[in-house]
C-alpha cells in the first residue's frame, strides 16, 4: 500500500470492515484513489459513492479488477455527478460492466466536462454497449481525450461509431482497441474516420485486432497525415513483409513523428504473428536511418534470422539512426550475429535497451556481447539475455564485462543454465563498489542454499543492487 495526503494506493488486498472503516475518511479527501484488485462488493460502492460526493479535490478514481458489475459501477458514478466533481482520470479495467452498463456510463460522460481519460478495457461491452458510448461521448460537454477498449468484444460494427467520435472530437489523442476482432474491415473505417478528423492523435494501438497488410496502406496515410502521432502498435497482426513495405512510405514521409513502432508476435496468439522477415526487415532498415525521431522499435517474435539481425546492426551504426530501444526477442537468431550487435553495442551512442532474450545465443554469442559492452563507450543500460542457452561458461566474460561497464543498469539471465559456479563469479564482481549495477534478474535458475544466503548478504551489504529471482 502506498499513501500519503494526496493519494491512497492499495493494491491486491482483501479489506475487511475494520480496514474499511480507516479507508473511507480517505476516500473524502485524497486527490489520487487507486484500489485495485481489493474485492470491492456493490455494499462498498455505496460507501465509495457517498465519499466521492463530497471529495471536490479527487481528480483520479481507479478501481481496476474489482467484481462491481453494472450494479456497482453505477453506484460509483452517481458519486461523480456532483458540480463540485473535478476527475481527470476514470478506470473500471475488469470490473465486470457490460453493455447493459454502458448507458449511465454515456450519461455520466455527458456531465464530466474535465474527465480526460477513461479505462474500460477487459469488460464485455459488446457493440451495443460501444454505441451507447459513444452517444455519450459526442456530447458537447465530454473532453474526453484518451480511450482505452482492450478486450471488449468488439466487432468491426463498433468501429463506426468511434470513427464518427474521431471526428468530432478535435482534442482526442488516444486511443487503444487491441484485441478485439474488428479486422480488416474495421480497421478501414477507423482510418478513415481518422483521416476526417481534425485531432492530433499521439497513440494508436491496434494489436491482434485482425489488421492485414492491405490495411497498411490506410494506414499509411495516417502515419503520413499525422504529424502528433508518436506510438503506432500492431503487434500480433498478420502484416507480413508486403504490410511493411505498404506501411513504410507513410513512416518515411516528412512529416512522420512516430517515436514507437511495435510490431511484436505474442507467443498467446500464434495465428495474429506479423510474419516480418529479414526482407522486410531491410524496409524498416529504411525508416530507422532516415528518421531520427523513431526511439522505440519492437520485432518481438518475427523471424528475421541473422540476416536480419546483421541488416539491423549496420543500420544502429549509421549517424541518422537514434532508436533507443529495440526488442528482437524470439526472432530466431544465433551466435553468428553477435558480433555485429558486439559492433553496436561499442560504437552506438543512443541504444540504451535491448531485449535479445529467446534466441540461441550460446555461450560463444555472449562472449562476442561481452567484447562490445566492454569497451569504455558503451552506453547500454538494460540488457535482457534470458533463455539464450548461456552456461556458466559465459560467467567470466560477463563478471569481467559487470567491472569494465560503467552504464548498464539491468542484466537478465533468466531461464538460463547457470549453477552456483558461475553465479559466485557473477557475485564477486556485482559485490564490488565499481559495479554499477542495479537489478539482476535470475528467475528460472536454481542454487544451493550456500549461495542464496550469498545472495541475500549481496543484497544486504548492497543496497542499491537489487536480485529478482
Amino acid at each position: 500500500m502506498s499513501l500519503d495526503i494526496q493519494s491512497l494506493d492499495i493494491q491486491c488486498e482483501e479489506l475487511s470492515d475494520a480496514r474499511w472503516a480507516e479507508l473511507l475518511p480517505l476516500l473524502q479527501q485524497c486527490q489520487v484513489v487507486r484500489l485495485d484488485d481489493c474485492g470491492l462488493t456493490e455494499a462498498r460502492c455505496k460507501d465509495i459513492s457517498s465519499a466521492l460526493r463530497v471529495n471536490p479535490a479527487l481528480a483520479e478514481l481507479n478501481l481496476r479488477s474489482n467484481e462491481l458489475g453494472d450494479v456497482g459501477v453505477h453506484c460509483v458514478l452517481q458519486g461523480l455527478q456532483t458540480p463540485s466533481c473535478k476527475i481527470q482520470k476514470l478506470s473500471l479495467q475488469n470490473c465486470c460492466l457490460t453493455g447493459a452498463g454502458c448507458g449511465v456510463l454515456s450519461s455520466t460522460l455527458r456531465t464530466l466536462p474535465t474527465l480526460q481519460e477513461l479505462h474500460l478495457s477487459d469488460n464485455l461491452l459488446g457493440d451495443a454497449g460501444l454505441q451507447l458510448l459513444c452517444e455519450g461521448l459526442l456530447d458537447p460537454q465530454c473532453r474526453l481525450e484518451k480511450l482505452q477498449l482492450e478486450y471488449c468484444s468488439l466487432s468491426a460494427a463498433s468501429c463506426e461509431p468511434l470513427a464518427s467520435v474521431l471526428r468530432a472530437k478535435p482534442d482526442f489523442k488516444e486511443l487503444t482497441v487491441s484485441n478485439n476482432d474488428i479486422n480488416e474491415a474495421g480497421v478501414r473505417v477507423l482510418c478513415q474516420g481518422l483521416k476526417d478528423s481534425p485531432c492530433q492523435l499521439e497513440a494508436l494501438k491496434l494489436e491482434s485486432c485482425g489488421v492485414t497488410s492491405d490495411n497498411c496502406r490506410d494506414l499509411c496515410g495516417i502515419v503520413a497525415s499525422k504529424a502528433s502521432l508518436r506510438e503506432l502498435a500492431l503487434g500480433s497482426n498478420k502484416l507480413g513483409d508486403v504490410g511493411m513495405a505498404e506501411l513504410c512510405p507513410g513512416l518515411l514521409h516528412p512529416s512522420s513523428r512516430l517515436r514507437t513502432l511495435c510490431l511484436w508476435w505474442s507467443m498467446s496468439c500464434r495465428i495474429w504473428e506479423c510474419g516480418i522477415t529479414a526482407k522486410g526487415c531491410g524496409d524498416l532498415c529504411r525508416v530507422l536511418r532516415a528518421k531520427e525521431s523513431l526511439k522505440e522499435l519492437s520485432l518481438a517474435g518475427n523471424e528475421l534470422g541473422d540476416e536480419g539481425a546483421r541488416l539491423l546492426c549496420e543500420t544502429l551504426l549509421e549517424p541518422g539512426c537514434q532508436l533507443e530501444s529495440l526488442w528482437v526477442k524470439s526472432c530466431s537468431f544465433t551466435a553468428a550475429c553477435c558480433s555485429h550487435f558486439s559492433s553496436v553495442l561499442a560504437q552506438n551512442r543512443f541504444l540504451l535497451e535491448l531485449q535479445i532474450s529467446n534466441n540461441r545465443l550460446e555461450d560463444a554469442g555472449v562472449r562476442e556481447l561481452c567484447q562490445g559492452l566492454g569497451q569504455p563507450g558503451s552506453v547500454l543500460r538494460v540488457l535482457w539475455l534470458a533463455d539464450c542457452d548461456v552456461s556458466d561458461s559465459s560467467c567470466s566474460s560477463l563478471a569481467a564485462t559487470l567491472l569494465a561497464n560503467h552504464s548498464l543498469r539491468e542484466l537478465d539471465l533468466s531461464n538460463n543454465c547457470l549453477g552456483d559456479a558461475g553465479i559466485l563469479q557473477l557475485v564477486e564482481s556485482v559485490r564490488q563498489p565499481g559495479c554499477l549495477l542495479e537489478q539482476l534478474v535470475l528467475y528460472d535458475i536454481y542454487w544451493s542454499e550456500e549461495m542464496e544466503d550469498r545472495l541475500q548478504a549481496l543484497e544486504k551489504d548492497k543496497p542499491s543492487l537489487r536480485v529478482i529471482s
